[in-house]
């Protein structure tokens, strides 16, 4: 299927990438089909595509390659809907903001995703992580030429 993007143009994606997001993302409930893009100018980063609306895109990251030490507690009500009992695989991305100090990541709210029925799920993190993570200037964010 090819989905039109503001970012990245037509984009052709198998229904099997597409990602679905019964409750969507917080402050964009109404969008619930969406896929992952990688970056190619940087290899950290990802892209959130939605399926419905090709003007809405965020930026992503595995948070555990910016802070090593980063874990989540969840409640098991809060990943129920993806099925990951039995040891299925998932996968947790922040998303990257701009702000006056940086570039931050979102370490409250991570967006857990089961791998296996390609269900996610945007959650708020029982921890004491900050919505705001300003990243280090030492963190490579860019690559260079």
């Amino acid at each position: 299927m090819q989905i039109a993007t503001t970012r990245f143009g037509r984009v052709e994606v198998l229904e099997t990438d597409v990602l679905q997001f019964t409750g969507g993302l917080i402050g964009m409930e109404e969008c619930r089909r969406w896929v992952l893009l990688a970056d190619a100018e940087n290899p950290s980063l990802g892209w959130l595509q939605s399926v419905d609306r090709g003007e809405l895109a965020l930026p992503v990251v595995s948070p555990r390659r910016f802070v090593p030490d980063y874990q989540v507690r969840v409640s098991s009500r809060d990943v129920a809907p993806l099925g990951l009992e039995d040891g299925k695989r998932s996968q947790v991305l922040v998303v990257v903001n701009k702000s006056a100090e940086g570039m931050t990541l979102n370490l409250k709210a991570p967006i857990v995703i089961c791998l296996e029925s390609q269900s996610g799920r945007q959650i708020i993190a029982k921890d004491d992580h900050a919505v705001q993570f300003v990243l280090g200037a030492t963190v490579p964010f860019r690559r260079s030429a």
